[in-house]
């Protein structure tokens, strides 16, 4: 099979497109048939750091893809072969990504895609859709699972709405029932953020802006899907609720955060910190069925239509699909793999 594989890590041109035999799968493992791979930012962040040895001798970048389940090991009994699949954290701790023709990865992390959900849509999913949903699932008060009419009565603040996990908070917490306030920064990623459902958009920087989020939600946001903590820390803690959740699962804008003591302790603040690889296999199975719910749901579309632009590599171009997310491409970047 073709794979893109690395054996050091550094910039993207450690990637090379390679031919290596086809992977068999263990007891409770599947194999897939890729047809699409998801870039994230922690695809390129894996393979660019430097200072330590890589887990394995040679790795396959990619957490995130979908397909078509190949072949079954032993004790399989959720899936069968030729079954539609979106994958998650194919990656994680193993050494088989999604950018190659192939991927072999525990069954639990092969998700049944229905027939009328298309591959690229399968290839969003993952991290992005996954991290959103515990952002919104991790209120000391709030569901701790998500459904039409989970969050409904609540508002939810997703900042950096055009973002995929942005996209995907937005996408997710409409379709629970809640009230969706999305900040972006400039018109074009306002009108994404108005097609993936968000109820209202206030555009950053702006002096007014917690003014314009208290008057959009007078008694404070119950929750708020942080994409740059350290950049809004001082705002969250203003406009969140009393009990209120700010859930941050990346750190642009910098690598501290600081905030008023006392208006967080007076509203008793949570601040969650988020990061599917390390939050547990309870939550990821959680996700991964609610998500797989709203898929079905015809909630959570993909495309420019929808509020998140796709765009396209082919696998020997793994590299600039890499350097195109690390440059801040905006919406979701993809490789396709095979027709």
């Amino acid at each position: 099979m073709k794979a893109i594989t690395y054996s050091q890590p550094g910039d993207s041109s450690v990637l090379s497109l390679e031919d290596r035999p086809l992977p068999e799968p263990a007891a409770g493992e599947v194999r897939v048939r890729l047809t699409v791979s998801g870039v994230n930012p922690t695809d390129w962040k894996a393979r660019a750091t430097t200072g330590r040895p890589l887990p394995f001798d040679e790795v396959t970048p990619n957490q995130d893809g979908a397909g078509v389940v190949d072949a079954i090991g032993a004790g399989v009994d959720t899936l069968s072969v030729g079954q539609r699949v979106w994958v998650y954290l194919a990656a994680h701790q193993r050494p088989f990504g999604t950018a190659a023709q192939y991927t072999v990865l525990p069954a639990s992390r092969a998700v049944p895609l229905p027939d009328s959900a298309s591959f690229e849509l399968g290839a969003s999913l993952g991290v992005p859709a996954m991290t959103a949903h515990r952002a919104l699932t991790v209120h000391e008060d709030g569901p701790s699972r998500l459904a039409p009419g989970a969050l409904a009565g609540r508002t939810v603040l997703v900042q950096g709405g055009a973002g995929a996990v942005g996209h995907a908070a937005i996408q997710l917490a409409a379709w629970a029932g809640a009230t969706v306030i999305a900040t972006v920064s400039s018109d074009e990623k306002e009108a994404l953020a108005r097609a993936a459902g968000a109820h209202h958009v206030l555009q950053y920087p702006s002096e007014t802006l917690a003014d314009g989020i208290r008057e959009l939600a007078p008694n404070g946001v119950e929750h708020i899907v942080e994409v740059a903590i350290a950049d809004n820390a001082g705002l969250d803690v203003e406009v969140v609720a009393n009990h209120g959740t700010i859930g941050y699962y990346a750190d642009n804008g910098g690598a501290d955060f600081t905030a008023r003591v006392r208006e967080s302790f007076a509203k008793n603040v949570r601040w969650q910190g988020l990061l599917l690889y390390t939050v547990g296999e309870r939550a990821l199975l959680a996700a991964a069925e609610d998500v797989a719910a709203a898929v079905a749901d015809g909630a959570l579309p993909v495309g420019e239509d929808a509020g998140l632009p796709l765009t396209w590599f082919v696998l020997d171009d793994t590299a600039a699909a890499h350097d195109a997310v690390e440059q801040g491409a905006l919406g979701k970047v993809l490789i396709r793999v095979a027709e």
